[in-house]
């Protein structure tokens, strides 16, 4: 009988068991500490998993709230490779807590693997409407001025999302790449009821590209 049968459930059961005290925004912050310690030292994927829940919220004072972030940020580092896997599941099917799963994945992966991983998410995300679009935003952010032939292609379908902030990203990040079968779908952006703010965008999308409006 292993130490974690004898505490009742196997490891990968208390990990999970520990999910509701760190998601706990309010009372006493020692005992969610206390259950982000000992996720730390298990070696379970879960346990990461049950970390990253951790970024969903935020508590006051914004000082704690920010020290404990940065606590579980080396607590997953510290999983090592084994933590790659859960985080990458967790920045696919969560809308929160997107720029501190890359950020994580930036530091245990190469640039390429990280951009590899975003472009596959941004993929599958292409067809969604989220009423929040930041998950998006902070993706596009993060592959602008990035060299990778997948990128430009995922990029396009976001020229057509219904929010005006995923068109501005995407363009930004379309312009430097003079992706050719991008001029027609920025051309249309430039023209008709599109907002003002994108107008311009795709305006200079198109100078940087080498494009004529």
């Amino acid at each position: 009988m292993g130490i974690f049968d004898f505490l009742g459930g196997s490891g990968p059961d208390k990990a999970l068991k520990l999910k509701p005290k760190v998601t706990q925004k309010y009372g006493d912050p020692t005992s969610r500490q206390k259950a982000l310690q000992q996720l730390g030292e298990m070696k379970f994927p879960e346990a990461v998993t049950v970390l990253m829940h951790r970024y969903t919220i935020n508590v006051e004072p914004l000082t704690t709230d920010a020290d404990e972030k940065e606590h579980v940020f080396e607590l997953i580092k510290g999983f090592g490779k084994d933590a790659i896997a859960p985080v990458t599941e967790f920045l696919r099917k969560n809308e929160q807590a997107t720029s501190w799963a890359v950020r994580i994945l930036e530091s245990l992966q190469s640039e390429a693997e990280v951009v590899s991983t975003v472009v596959d998410t941004l993929t599958a995300l292409s067809a969604q409407y989220m009423r929040d679009p930041e998950k998006k935003v902070v993706l596009l952010h993060y592959i602008t001025g990035k060299q990778d032939e997948r990128i430009a292609p995922a990029l396009l379908p976001f020229l057509d999302d219904m929010s005006d902030d995923v068109k501005i990203a995407a363009l930004k990040a379309l312009g430097p790449l003079k992706y050719a079968p991008a001029r027609e779908p920025i051309q249309k952006l430039t023209t008709g009821d599109t907002a003002r703010r994108v107008q311009m965008a795709a305006t200079q999308a198109l100078q940087e590209s080498g494009f004529q409006a």
